[in-house]
């Protein structure tokens, strides 16, 4: 016998799938719900989340499928269901409400409010009958509903008291603080744990810009604590069982501040923006232990996130079988069952796994005891690992992110200039063959692909992502066709997002979906937002192009973010790079190349932070000696050009220090 559908049926997220079959009415977001919430004069219930959300999975099995707590719903309610992922216009503007509600947000979140959309009431996981402190959603729908019926001018007056007052923007502070990355770095040394890696206390998020910015101050500033932070930072986050030993790729965040219990689900994003992280340590340290990690992630990326077309799916679960993290314990029992008594004991050893366990009886494993150096068991990670599929599997939300897919490029391309391994080169273009290709129509970005379908033309992050990896696919090929769509969508950009009164960029475009809000992200969260990765990327083109013209976005966009950055200058680190890049230029290197000279093993030799320009050979810039000749300057320092690679290398050397 089917089970009832509600009207998610037709959609294509796994996340709204996955409540397809719930008992709960459940409608996607559109003018369906809210005709039926204004004809049936009944507030508007507002559930927002995410496919690989742990606490989502909890809400749905106490609430959403109970059919008692369904039924309150159905009566007094109409519910509305949002991937976050899918239209981050609508998950920014009400986690701004929930925020302005609790002080705090997260998944799911919870919003009651009017059929226009207006709020008056919010919060994230509820139980479905109070417990611990915490109120009932049972408890809280009936309050809601007799404060509807009873008090309802109270209710729409603190709505739309509320609505205004997100409306009003405070005014940015003086833009002309010039000692910002040097506060960002004082702030950082404060927050650091020495003893466990991070920053803060528990709950740890990898946040891989802030190490980045860390990174490139030790470069131009020759801050050796920065480095030493951002060093035992990446290698604490390895260590732990934030990453996955058996399979590799990196969990979402740490519960704990050791990094040893993770938050279980695996983000696309946070794969790319760590495989950029431990790529950048390879680049300034040379040590290898990073360039195998980043490979680890992007080997975990390639085998067990990427669709057979090219594109990277969005995210692994945290849950199996109803339980959190149950795919990745072990028992010190099972792994000596596998590999034998003399290989297993010396294996749970290593990877501490042991009969106390440290994660609901059993063990995570990890390395926060051992050597992460040692190889010596690498040669049973494939069977461990094979043994861990058949026991148990995990959900994949298969939906191709704009967004999250151009990160993964970035990061793979970077990978490639730092193994010269083609596989991640060739892994880079076959996904940025799918955006070209099922995610670009009518002239625009979509923000993302399924089962066929595009979603919600494109957002300010999907534009400056995308348009970021073209300048990583640039930097990884020498090849101008990158560099070109670069700028295409750089005036997309512009012409679709940019505030050209007060300055930055709109979240959504005059072509989006109008709604009670028109946000403006500054800060950075678990991504870089929007308006800091158009910073870097109008610097980036400005040197790039030598155009004017992005010279002025990149001065006018860097003063707007400055002015947001000088109260809070840590939640910023993507601005603080592109501010850095635009004062503290790296490495500019000019290539005039001979004839037949192939520009794609030219990128390999050449920095993968500086800027490189691929010029026909002239009077300014011609051949030495017949051959590909490069111009190397920092700043307004320029050396003499070279012929060799080798002499080039030395002279780049000398401009860096």
């Amino acid at each position: 016998m089917n089970k009832p559908r509600n009207h998610l049926q037709n959609e294509t997220s796994p996340y709204l799938l996955e409540h397809a079959e719930n008992p709960v009415d459940l409608y996607p977001w559109g003018e369906e719900a809210f005709r039926r919430a204004r004809e049936e004069d009944k507030p508007v219930f507002l559930s927002i989340g995410y496919s690989a959300c742990h606490w989502c999975h909890v809400m749905a099995r106490e609430s959403f499928e109970d059919p008692e707590t369904a039924a309150l719903i159905n009566r007094w309610f109409v519910a509305v269901k949002v991937d976050r992922e899918e239209r981050p216009d609508i998950d920014s503007i009400y986690m701004a409400v929930c925020q302005a509600f609790t002080g705090s947000g997260g998944w799911p979140t919870s919003i009651f409010m009017t059929a226009g959309q207006e709020p008056f009431f919010a919060g994230t996981y509820f139980p479905r009958t109070s417990r611990g402190g915490m109120p009932g959603l049972r408890e809280l729908l009936a309050l809601i509903h007799e404060q509807w019926e009873e008090n309802r001018p109270a209710l729409l007056g603190q709505a739309k008291e509320l609505v205004a007052q997100l409306r009003r923007q405070e005014p940015a502070q003086d833009a002309s603080c010039e000692d910002l990355p040097d506060r960002a770095a004082a702030l950082y040394k404060r927050a650091y744990d020495p003893e466990n890696g991070g920053f803060g206390r528990a709950p740890k998020f990898p946040s891989p810009h802030n190490l980045l910015f860390l990174l490139a101050f030790y470069e131009r500033r020759g801050d050796t604590a920065c480095l030493a932070m951002a060093e035992h930072t990446l290698t604490q986050m390895y260590r732990g069982g934030l990453f996955d030993h058996i399979g590799s790729g990196f969990c979402r965040y740490s519960t704990d501040e050791y990094f040893l219990a993770p938050h279980f689900e695996k983000m696309l994003y946070d794969n790319a923006l760590l495989i950029l992280a431990f790529c950048r340590a390879f680049e300034v340290t040379k040590k290898e232990l990073y360039r195998r990690i980043a490979k680890r992630t992007a080997d975990f990326t390639l085998r067990e996130m990427t669709s057979p077309a090219g594109g990277f799916c969005s995210a692994q679960d945290a849950d199996s079988g109803g339980e959190e993290g149950k795919y990745y314990l072990f028992t010190p029992e099972e792994t000596v069952r596998l590999l034998g008594q003399k290989d297993g004991q010396a294996f749970n050893r290593c990877f501490g796994i042991d009969a106390s366990g440290n994660f609901l009886g059993k063990s995570i494993p990890n390395l926060l005891h051992s050597d992460p150096e040692d190889r010596s068991f690498d040669r049973f990670l494939p069977l461990v690992c094979e043994y861990r599929r058949r026991r148990c599997s995990l959900r994949v939300d298969d939906k191709i992110l704009t967004a999250w897919n151009a990160l993964m490029i970035s990061a793979l391309c970077r990978l490639y200039q730092d193994s010269g391994e083609r596989v991640y080169l060739e892994a880079a273009q076959k996904a940025d063959r799918f955006i070209s290709e099922k995610l670009c129509a009518d002239g625009i970005l979509h923000v993302s692909f399924r089962a066929g379908k595009r979603g919600v033309g494109g957002f300010l992050d999907d534009y400056a992502a995308y348009l970021f990896a073209q300048l990583a696919l640039y930097g990884a090929t020498l090849k101008r066709t990158y560099l070109e769509r670069a700028e295409r969508l750089c005036r997309e950009a512009l012409s679709r997002f940019a505030d050209r009164e007060n300055g930055g960029f709109y979240l959504y475009g005059e072509g989006n979906e109008k709604l009670i809000l028109r946000p403006k992200e500054t800060w950075d969260g678990a991504l870089p937002s929007g308006n800091s990765l158009m910073g870097w990327n109008l610097v980036r083109l400005s040197r790039l192009t030598g155009k004017e013209v992005y010279a002025r976005e990149a001065q006018r966009q860097l003063a707007f973010l400055t002015a947001h950055a000088s109260q809070a200058p840590t939640g910023y680190a993507m601005a603080l790079l592109s501010l850095l890049e635009s004062r503290e230029p790296s490495v500019q290197v000019t290539v005039a190349p001979a004839i037949g000279e192939d520009l794609g093993k030219l990128a390999l030799i050449l920095p993968p932070e500086g800027v490189v320009l691929v010029v026909d050979p002239s009077d300014t810039y011609p051949l030495k000696n017949g051959k590909t000749t490069f111009y190397v300057c920092r700043g307004n320092t320029c050396l003499p050009p070279v012929n060799d690679p080798t002499e080039y290398d030395r002279l780049f050397h000398c401009l860096s220090e």
